[in-house]
């Protein structure tokens, strides 16, 4: 009987000014270990290369990795790969010992309901994941018989954008391995003939810069990367080097304001003009100083603002918005940016301090009133460019707090008169939210990465827009001869960027059509022509053989189903039924997997049903460090975390309870899935030592009651019972292990996965200390828990049934940086407050913060009964 692999890919559009990104897929090794210890030959890549063809900023890209099994028993070879967020994949295919088995694009609820009756017979096997701030790692795994051969192909599309000055590819290198044919080669055909051409990678030392090959004449470029398995390695009896960022950076000539093609009944124009004065801008800062901006975000927003501000014009206008719970102003109006004025702009930014909570509405309707007034009152230069950069790193606590009231505010005081770019600062916020208010202004929005460079991040968002040169930007074609444009009148056109309009000629007898551009510039109302004609533009591609000769179809094809997705976001009722209609319609005949479609592939495994679920994470949600599903967890001291994903919020509580006791973490009486997990205390130095001490889960018991397994984990050793048998493990052995009812895995020397079945697994983190107080301790994770029952209990196990609860009355607590709030759940009237704790899952050493509001007095009022019913007398 035949089985199924489903591919369930979500891979949203997220549009971002700047670069595109062609990422390196890999197979990742799974070490399985033998009764005598012994690890076994693991599956090698023997080929891995990456073919990128570039034809007028569209990128074809295929990624192929061949492998072989190359031991006695059957493996598991795992495909894993970063994909551009931006990108739409349209073809995955596997090759297994010459049977081709390729994937197929279907409608996302179609695909869903075949997932969801072939996952009862199998385990999920494919993920796509946020992994950095361009990318999401895709991955599928496949059973591999002994000496067999396994050929992965994954074809993806985008279009290239420009951003400040040049196109990119950024290639993710990491194929965990040496590789004995690694390749990487790109071929760049432009029209309008290729001005530069670079490539570089973090990982190469000047030694092995000779190893990248790269070139362009006339309208051709390219770039090749082949190091042999010698240049792979960083020493002698090293691993690969190869780990790190491979970039193609590239820009074309501008003889002309814009360049038009024509092909196979379709069109595309790309208009950058060159040699056009710039024009004053109206610049308006809207910041967040609420109280969770406080520390490094507001110092780096205030060490952005500093370097922008010694990048701003004389001739440009500035002022600046802060909004905690009240909202203030620097100036009543914007003032022209003179030396003295920028001078105490500074000074006012140096100053800037935190105040309270967040009245988001108030901060954005205060600005943008002020702008209103100020280009009503003529007080700004007559032919200027004027935008509004709002900073926020939260939801609205203060004031309006309704986010689509808030939306309707903006949308209806703007009218359309200048662009709104939203910044999200980290991941508790509705980005989403941020996102639809920019699209509705004409704006986009962008998160801001917590991280070290934060502040370069702002200020390179900055530098994007710094340089408007036309505003009020429409381009026209013959009304009779062109039909399904793309959008075709933009706000702003700012310098280093590229419009780009595509569509179809409607009329055949029509080789060639004049396109026609206006805008207003610095000094007048600006009109460019451009004509186009198809037999110049098939001779120009005649030669180039690398070169789809559909490209431009696909281009349009892309645009118009980016586009109308981002009007879905923002659309109500039949309207949106119908823009989903429409996108869904082209992305099935396009082939293009989109948050609309999911790709299926077929292949027949060991009469069993497998089904690999693959969901797109997108940018409203918490953050990549957030799992699609919800993720509940105790770590620390010890400190449960429940994911409430409906209201993209978390609910924390303490135990307080004396070393020795064991706590019932889960229990279902259905599967016989228990998990309890026993206190340790820190280290006592003295007999006299009363210092309050701190507890941590020391022990973990998970077990089945059904198939008689035990696995018990401390910090210095892991000891699976089946029975009479004992098999012991330590954290240092890294191994996979297969039994039949439990799957282990240790990554990373400190992180456990552990798999009971196919409907329940669990991530254990190992906590290292050489502190002369504290121990070393575990935490728990749950990532799948979807086959347990419906009478799951525990601690954790009763949140595995849906929760909801209401914050009312958010008002200062006794730590100025932790509000307190009233909270409404289980029918009960809860004093909460506002923190977070880590996430130790992606970063064990360091761990990731998760706001979350604080249940008092041991979970009371949100766990069921007292956290005294939940002690049971020992760990089995």
């Amino acid at each position: 009987m035949g089985s199924h692999l489903l591919l369930y890919t979500l891979l949203a559009l997220i549009p971002a000014l700047g670069s595109s990104d062609l990422l390196i897929s890999n197979i990742r090794n799974i070490k399985k270990r033998s009764a005598a210890g012994v690890h076994t030959d693991d599956i090698d890549i023997y080929s891995l290369t990456i073919d990128c063809r570039v034809t007028s900023r569209f990128a074809h890209n295929v990624i192929t990795s061949r492998a072989v099994n190359r031991a006695n028993v059957s493996k598991e070879a795992i495909f894993d790969m970063d994909l551009p967020k931006t990108a739409f994949i349209t073809s995955f295919t596997m090759t297994i010992d010459g049977v081709v088995y390729p994937g197929t694009i279907k409608e996302k609820e179609a695909a869903q309901k075949q997932y969801q009756q072939a996952v009862s017979q199998g385990q999920t096997a494919g993920l796509v994941k946020a992994s950095g701030r361009k990318t999401e790692k895709f991955t599928v795994s496949v059973n591999i018989a002994a000496a067999s051969k396994i050929t992965f192909e994954l074809i993806y599309e985008e279009m290239l954008k420009r951003h400040l000055g040049k196109y990119e590819l950024f290639i993710k290198v990491n194929p965990k391995q040496l590789v004995n044919k690694f390749e990487i080669e790109a071929n760049i055909f432009e029209p309008q003939g290729i001005s530069y051409l670079e490539a570089e990678a973090s990982f190469v030392t000047n030694e092995l810069l000779p190893i990248i090959q790269k070139s362009f004449s006339g309208k051709k470029g390219h770039v090749s990367f082949k190091p042999t398995i010698d240049q792979q390695r960083s020493c002698v009896n090293c691993p690969t080097l190869l780990k790190g960022d491979f970039v193609i950076h590239y820009d074309v000539n501008r003889e002309s304001p814009g360049d038009l093609q024509i092909v196979n009944g379709y069109f595309v124009h790309f208009f950058a003009p060159k040699n056009v004065s710039r024009l004053p801008k109206n610049i308006l800062f809207i910041i967040d100083v609420s109280i969770s901006m406080s520390g490094r975000k507001l110092q780096q927003t205030k060490d952005a603002l500093l370097k922008i501000l010694e990048d701003i014009k004389e001739d440009d206008y500035l002022n600046f918005v802060l909004f905690g719970s009240d909202v203030h102003k620097w100036k009543n109006t914007l003032i022209q940016a003179t030396p003295e004025n920028l001078e105490e702009a500074r000074r006012y930014v140096q100053n800037i301090n935190i105040a309270g909570w967040t009245n988001l509405n108030g901060g954005l309707m205060t600005g943008i009133e002020m702008l209103n007034e100020a280009q009503a009152a003529g007080s700004l230069p007559n032919r200027s460019a004027s935008l509004i950069i709002m900073l926020t790193d939260g939801r609205p606590t203060k004031g309006e707090r309704n986010t689509q009231v808030i939306l309707n505010n903006v949308r209806d005081a703007i009218q359309g008169k200048f662009p709104l770019y939203n910044l999200g600062f980290g991941y508790d916020l509705d980005y989403g939210s941020l996102e639809k208010m920019a699209a509705e202004n004409n704006g986009l929005a962008r998160r801001i990465y917590e991280d070290s460079d934060s502040a370069l991040q702002l200020q390179g968002f900055y530098d994007e827009v710094a340089n408007p040169l036309l505003t009020e930007v429409e381009l026209k074609y013959p009304e009779d001869a062109i039909s399904d444009l793309t959008q075709n009148s933009f706000k702003h056109y700012y310098d280093g960027s590229e419009i780009v309009v595509a569509g179809r000629i409607s009329d055949n007898d029509i080789n060639s059509i004049i396109a026609e551009v206006k805008a207003h510039g610095a000094e007048e109302d600006l009109t460019f022509t451009e004509q186009a004609d198809a037999e110049e533009t098939e001779k120009a591609l005649e030669e180039q053989q690398y070169i789809f000769g559909d490209y431009i179809e696909r281009l349009w094809a892309y645009l118009t189903i980016q586009q109308l997705l981002e009007k879905r976001n923002a659309a109500k009722g039949d309207e949106k039924t119908n823009l989903t209609a429409q996108a869904l319609e082209m992305a099935l005949k396009y082939k293009f997997v989109t948050p609309l479609t999911s790709m299926v592939v077929t292949k027949p495994e060991d009469n069993d049903d497998k089904a690999a679920l693959a969901d797109k994470p997108l940018e409203d949600a918490q953050g990549p460090h957030k799992p699609p599903n919800p993720s509940h967890f105790f770590d620390g001291d010890p400190h449960f975390i429940i994911d409430i994903p409906q209201k993209e919020d978390a609910l924390c509580f303490n135990i307080y309870e004396e070393p020795g006791t064991v706590l019932n973490l889960i229990r279902d009486p259905t599967t016989g899935v228990t998990v309890n997990g026993q206190l340790i205390g820190d280290k006592i130095s003295s007999s006299n030592d009363v210092r309050p001490h701190n507890t941590y889960v020391g022990r973990l018991g998970i077990f089945n009651m059904q198939l008689n397994l035990k696995l018990e984990i401390t910090p210095e050793k892991i000891v699976l019972y089946n029975g009479t048998k004992e098999m012991i493990f330590t954290w240092h052995d890294g191994v996979t292990l297969q039994h039949p009812g439990l799957t282990m895995n240790i990554i990373r020397k400190n992180s456990l996965e552990v798999s009971l079945g196919d409907g329940a697994t669990f991530i254990v983190v190992l906590h290292q200390t050489k502190h002369s107080v504290h121990q070393e301790f575990l935490g728990f994770y749950t990532v799948d828990s979807h086959k347990l029952s419906q009478h799951t209990h525990g601690l954790l196990g009763q949140f595995f049934h849906p929760i909801d609860f209401n914050i009312l009355e958010v008002h200062p607590g006794s730590d100025p940086e932790k509000p307190d709030a009233t909270m409404i759940v289980k029918n009960n009237q809860l004093t909460v407050t506002r923190g977070w704790q880590k996430d130790y899952t992606d970063d064990p050493r360091h761990g990731i913060n998760v706001p979350c509001w604080f249940i008092h007095n041991n979970g009371e009022g949100l766990i069921d009964g007292t956290h005294t019913d939940y002690i049971v007398p020992s760990l089995f």
